[in-house]
Formats: structure tokens, sequence, C-alpha cells
């Protein structure tokens, strides 16, 4: 039987009342391995899925039907075969369930609306808020509000409940305003009264690391070394789908940040690095000798933990346009022999994407 594990360490707090998809919140384990099954693979036969978990025709029959009563499951078209009986594919179904997914950043807030396979319904950006801001955040939690409106009022019992990814390097916190860190813990508890959906709160390089492993480019890896480019360089070991985090949160300053005083010193504008979605302006020798500074400092992580462990595949994630990420990936993999090194494929933004992540792994698959 396959070992497929999707959720990362234990969030740090989950609501106590249960709201949003209580008739399918609670599911056996072997329904949670058929959804985990067509998370990974789209368009799995019965007698497929039979052959990788060991389950009993009966016993899949009997669970396709009850997934499919929830509309988690969907039928693909009859597939004629040689011999015996067209084989009936199946998948998850997009519009099974949905998912709000919280960044929080220093100088910026994403939200972001998912299906049951990751894809982005909707997206916003909101700035930071500043320390002469009152302490309830209104403008997030109407966004959320906005996000869980894209979806017809009948579908809203489908939101399977709100993910928040909260920074707690102590070093990028430092980059914001003072109690920045307070108010973000006050979030959760605004955002459950005001809406009345569960909200599952994680460490934010976790987070983008566990939506890489659901949706992005680790979806079929069981270990690999995942970094996390943003304002400052994060990373975290990923083995047989675990997320493992130091309890002591550190991250390398090769980051954005790094890039914008190179830039600022030179008299150039850094807009361009903290728009979501934007392409960068060309740089020139300052982007390549920051890339430099990323390579190196990412290749002393993997030195680091090839001592200890056999790391052989690497995810480069950022909400920096991909070709940063590409680029990066490029040179890790030719600079290190046997290391494959992939560029994330989450590029709305993998930090909210994998927070919404979390009700999904909590609800629907195996842990």
């Amino acid at each position: 039987m396959p070992d497929m594990r999707f959720a990362p360490p234990n969030p740090i707090r989950i609501a106590d009342r249960s709201s949003g998809m209580n008739a399918v919140s609670v599911r056996s384990y072997n329904e949670r391995l058929v959804l985990s099954l067509l998370l990974q693979n789209k368009g799995l036969s019965r007698m497929e899925i039979g052959k990788r978990t060991g389950l009993s025709a009966q016993t899949i029959s009997v669970i396709v039907r009850s997934l499919e009563q929830d509309g988690l499951v969907a039928k693909g078209e009859a597939q004629k075969g040689r011999m015996g009986p067209p084989t009936i594919p199946l998948s998850l179904n997009p519009g099974g369930a949905y998912a709000v997914g919280i960044s929080l950043g220093h100088r910026h807030t994403d939200v972001v609306l998912i299906d049951f396979v990751g894809e982005v319904k909707f997206h916003a950006t909101l700035p930071a808020e500043t320390p002469s801001e009152p302490t309830n955040h209104s403008h997030l939690v109407e966004t959320v509000r906005q996000a869980m409106a894209e979806l017809p009022k009948k579908e809203n019992e489908r939101i399977a409940g709100v993910g928040l990814a909260l920074p707690e390097d102590r070093d990028e916190l430092a980059l914001g305003p003072a109690g920045m860190s307070e108010r973000f813990e006050a979030i959760s508890r605004e955002i459950e009264d005001a809406l009345g959906v569960e909200v599952y709160v994680q460490n934010d390089i976790t987070a983008a690391a566990a939506g890489e492993s659901m949706f992005g480019a680790a979806k079929s890896l069981d270990d690999y070394l995942f970094f996390y480019l943003g304002a400052r360089l994060h990373h975290r070991l990923v083995l047989n789908h675990q997320i493992f985090q130091s309890p002591v949160q550190t991250s390398n300053p090769a980051g954005l940040i790094a890039l914008e005083n190179h830039l600022i010193s030179n008299g150039e504008s850094s807009e361009a690095l903290w728009t979501r979605g934007a392409d960068w302006p060309d740089y020139g020798d300052l982007k390549e000798s920051w890339l430099d500074e990323c390579v190196t400092a990412l290749s002393q992580s993997l030195s680091a933990a090839s001592q200890f462990l056999p790391v052989s595949t690497v995810i480069v994630s950022s909400y920096a346009p991909s070709d940063i990420c590409a680029e990066l990936a490029k040179v890790i993999t030719n600079r290190h022999s046997g290391i494959d090194a992939k560029a994330g494929q989450l590029s709305v933004s993998p930090k909210a994407i994998g927070a919404a992540s979390l009700p999904f792994s909590s609800k629907f698959m195996v842990g």
C-alpha cells in the first residue's frame, strides 16, 4: 500500500468549532487514501486504485460511490480497451471543495481562493497594515468575504476552511513595524468570529512547501530540499512527504531584500520586486551579482543537508518571476552532480496557496 502523506506538521492551531463542510468533513482513512491517490494521479480506474491501495473491489466501489455522492470525485468518459468492458477514469472534482488561503507579510497580504485541485479562482493583494491603523483587520476580513462570494451561494457550504500562513522568522518580522507578530496572531480569531469558518494556522514557509507538495512541482516527490525565495531565503527538508522545520527559525539574508538594497544603493527603483505578477526590469549586473549570492547560499544549505541525508532533488519556490526560480534551479543542477533542481509551479502566491491547502490536508488527505 502506498505511503502518501500530504499534511505538513500539525498546524499551530485549528478553530474549536466546526462549520462549513460538516457533512463531508470527516472521512475514513480509506476514503482519504483514495482522495490522496487521485490528487497525485488524474484519471485512475477503480482497478488501478485497487492495485495501488490494496483495497478490495467491493471496498473501492463503496468508497467511490460515497465520494461521488458528496461531489468530491467525478467520472470521466468511458475508455474502451481491447478486452472487457470500458473502464471509467476517476478524478477529483475541482468543484468538490474550496479553501481560502492568506499569506501575511511585512509589505503585502495575499488572499486566494482555490478549488479542490489547486486552481486559483480568486487572488487579491493588500498593502500591509501600518502601526497607525486600528488593530482590527476589517479590510482583510472583507477581502476574505469577497473571495468566498466568488462562489455561487449554494457552493459556499463546500468551503473547507481558511488557511493562514504566518511568518515566524525573527529577521523577517523585524522588517515590519513593531508589534506586527502580535497583530498577526489576532487575525485568525477575527476571521472566525466574522465569517464563522474554521481557520488553520501554519508557519508560512512550511505552508509554501505544503502547497508545492500538494499542487505544484513536488507533487510526485517523496524527499527533497525546499527553498523559498522571499524577502530572505528560507529552506525546509521534506522526507517521505513530511515537512521538517527547526524549532529555531533561521533564514539567509540573500533574498529579495538584498537585491533591493543593491538597487537602492545604485539609485534604481525596487518597486517591481514586491509587485505580484510583474516582470522585472533589466537590472543587468546587479541582478547577476545577486543571483550569485543566492546560488552560494543555496549551495551551502544543500551541502550541509547532504552530509546527513541523501538529497537528490531541490525545489526553488517564490512569487518572483518564474524565470528567476528557473535560472537558480538550472545553476544548482549544473553545479552539483546528482542534483535535480526544479522551479516551483505556484507562481501566484506560494504561501497563500499553501495556506489554502491546509484545510484540504486536514479534512481529506492521508496525514
